[in-house]
């Protein structure tokens, strides 16, 4: 089992910035990728970002330029930094974990709340 805190959310004004953090309870043994995933009111889930075991990142077409996702293997975290943060960016945030090779997102994290105002 792995334990994923997502952490940093809050409330901001349309235009600034937030760093969202997901700490992992254990150093998992396997290659594994870590994404974040938003969802708002009344919608679906959606995808916002992923980062690959090898460092490779993805990007969901309405963030890409604005948010940047990164890890630190040595402290089990993953951050999304999002800037030029827009209200439809309004949103619970959540991190999740895949094994390597497999379609799975297998873990997920509580989520934490982003409210950007206009």
């Amino acid at each position: 089992q792995v334990q994923l805190l997502e952490s940093g959310g809050g409330l901001v004004q349309a235009g600034g910035s937030l760093r969202l953090s997901c700490a992992a309870s254990r150093r998992t043994f396997s290659s594994y990728n870590m994404g974040w995933f938003r969802q708002a009111p009344g919608k679906e889930r959606e995808f916002v970002a992923a980062v690959t075991w090898s460092g490779h990142t993805n990007y969901a077409d309405s963030v890409r330029g604005r948010f940047t996702m990164s890890r630190d293997d040595a402290k089990n975290t993953v951050y999304l930094q999002m800037n030029s943060l827009k209200p439809e960016d309004t949103a619970v945030y959540y991190c999740a974990h895949q094994d390597a090779g497999t379609p799975t997102w297998n873990y997920w994290g509580q989520g934490t709340q982003v409210t950007v105002s206009s």
